[in-house]
């Protein structure tokens, strides 16, 4: 799929993950805040949260439910998304894989995308400059990219799989 395509795929399951992204960020505050500040709920955040979304295809699940990958490069040397995350952009990454049906998430991760790069940063440190996961080509040649293990990273990581 082109990225056209590609968007208006994972497009279809933007309202599911508002509501995911809703429930982890909205709280229930201590008894004595109800009790005290009149307050039934918590915006953990109320500024500006950027959110990256990602959606693979049930297909992937088995093989690569355990990773969640980033595109690192394009042979047209447009910046990717490695780079604008490297660059400080985006809060969090919502990784997801959609159901058999292609209706649902069947399993998804919220990624801290500030401790992600203090990790990145650390490993790039601890391994002399070289990337930490798994460099991978796309079988169409439209793209690399780096698959990270979600055991690697698991403090950073809110998962739920159906």
């Amino acid at each position: 799929m082109n990225w056209t395509e590609d968007k208006r795929w994972s497009d279809r399951f933007l309202h599911e993950i508002k509501g995911i992204i809703g429930q982890a960020f909205i709280v229930e505050p201590p008894q004595e805040e109800d009790v005290e500040h009149n307050t039934d709920l918590i915006v953990l955040r109320f500024d500006s949260i950027r959110v990256a979304c990602r959606i693979r295809k049930c297909q992937y699940m088995e093989q690569y439910g355990n990773e969640f990958t980033i595109r690192a490069g394009r042979p047209s040397g447009v910046k990717t998304e490695l780079t604008k995350i490297i660059e400080g952009w985006g809060d969090y990454l919502f990784y997801g894989f959609a159901d058999e049906g292609e209706t649902v998430l069947a399993k998804w991760e919220i990624i801290n995308l500030d401790a992600f790069r203090l990790w990145f940063n650390r490993m790039l440190v601890k391994n002399k400059g070289e990337l930490p996961g798994k460099l991978r080509q796309n079988k169409d040649g439209s793209s690399s990219f780096i698959a990270f293990d979600i055991g690697d990273v698991d403090e950073l990581v809110h998962s739920r799989s159906l």
